[in-house]
């Protein structure tokens, strides 16, 4: 590709990159395919382990915390060290926690395994440390582009890893079906290759000195901006995790087979896919908080449908459709946001903490999911409480400064 270009045009992209955002895209495909997918194993792991709903929800719910507590904390090292160690590593952490599931009895040893190895394995290798890879080498107009395509992955992974687990639990059994996903997580080591040795872009000539990274955190931390942002995502993370973990029991609670949920969790991920592609091609188009409110607020409406339509696959499927289109595509704005407020430098810690909003929601959701169904036999006060959410959410995003966009020819 050539390396000039018009004057006025959007700078040409070096081939590397492609390679870049192609083996990032992969290897969030494995880490939340896997991470995912999880929610199959919760009535297996119940009836084998004859440990209660809400002790499960427990272990998934800690997983959803620390998920989002490795995000900022392996951004950091990654802007400091560089990404491919803190990606071997989540992956090998990832293999460690699926390995020694089966050979847990208790809650306790749930959440060491579930609940800290394995999500602080899929943590290390998921968004905020493969965007921020990317993205030091893009324009603000590209990083969307590039986080949809990134994005991209972890959904096509939901899609292939949740129809292949249920298979392998029908086949195996949960404690083989996680051997197979061991392995699997084992086997994308490779993919880490072309992530490493990536040089930053020295700093121009005359330019002001650049923030340290406790300065640019400090500085975040202190814009209303910010704090929107990060408002917004914890009602994300909220209702993301209680229909990743609870939505086979709701599946269930209306008399249809353990498929359906399988097929259901495929086809929110299938439906990402293209949902991640158009939030990241339109970010360089509209204005990322006017994508993200439009988002959450139609998730509301998707769940008032929901809950007003009969209980067949048809309606969980056309639901998960639906969900899915908005599902993690919430990531390319949302990282874009956070580029165009603070630059590339320090992304992946910025945008990490955002995601540990994120999960912070999500611990709520996965947790009170689990004691809503224990104490009520239902989810519909979860259901309620989702509408109410993603429509704060719609309204948090509306205030964020964000500078009108500037048209750009192609190169």
């Amino acid at each position: 590709m050539n390396a000039s270009a018009q004057p006025g045009a959007a700078p040409a992209v070096p081939a590397r990159v492609f390679l870049v955002v192609a083996a990032a895209a992969a290897v969030l495909m494995v880490t939340m395919g896997a991470r995912q997918s999880l929610g199959l194993f919760v009535a297996p792991i119940q009836d084998s382990s004859g440990l209660g709903l809400a002790a499960i929800s427990l272990a998934l719910a800690v997983g959803q915390l620390m998920w989002g507590v490795a995000q900022p904390i392996a951004g950091a090292i990654a802007d400091r060290h560089g990404p491919a160690r803190v990606l071997a590593g989540g992956i090998v952490i990832l293999a460690l926690g699926s390995a020694v599931t089966p050979f847990m009895g208790g809650t306790f040893g749930f959440i060491v395994s579930l609940g800290l190895l394995s999500a602080i394995g899929s943590g290390a290798g998921s968004f905020a440390v493969l965007i921020g890879a990317a993205a030091q080498h893009l324009t603000p107009q590209q990083r969307g582009q590039a986080a949809g395509v990134i994005n991209a992955g972890g959904s096509f992974g939901q899609f292939v890893f949740a129809p292949l687990l249920q298979k392998l639990i029908a086949l195996l059994g949960w404690a083989g079906a996680m051997w197979s996903l061991a392995a699997i997580t084992l086997a994308s080591l490779p993919l880490v290759r072309p992530l490493r040795g990536m040089p930053r872009a020295a700093p121009a000539v005359g330019a002001p000195a650049e923030l340290t990274l406790r300065q640019s955190v400090a500085q975040a931390m202190g814009d209303r901006s910010y704090l929107l942002l990060h408002a917004g995502f914890f009602t994300c993370g909220f209702h993301i995790a209680f229909l990743v973990t609870h939505l086979p029991g709701e599946v269930a609670l209306c008399g249809l087979s353990p498929q359906v949920a399988g097929w259901s969790l495929a086809i929110i991920g299938l439906s990402n896919i293209v949902g991640s592609l158009a939030a990241g091609w339109a970010t360089a188009r509209v204005r990322s908080k006017y994508i993200l409110a439009w988002m959450y607020a139609s998730r509301a409406l998707l769940i008032v449908l929901y809950l007003l339509a009969p209980p067949t696959p048809l309606t969980f499927y056309l639901f998960a459709a639906g969900l899915g289109a908005t599902w993690l595509a919430t990531v390319p704005p949302t990282a874009g946001i956070v580029g165009k407020l603070y630059g590339p430098r320090y992304l992946a810690t910025l945008f990490g903490l955002t995601l540990l909003s994120h999960q912070v929601g999500g611990f709520f959701g996965a947790f009170l999911g689990g004691l809503a169904m224990t104490r009520y036999g239902n989810y519909d006060l979860m259901w309620y409480a989702d509408i109410a959410l993603a429509l704060f959410a719609a309204l948090c995003n509306l205030p964020i400064r964000e500078a009108r966009m500037v048209r750009v020819q192609p190169a």
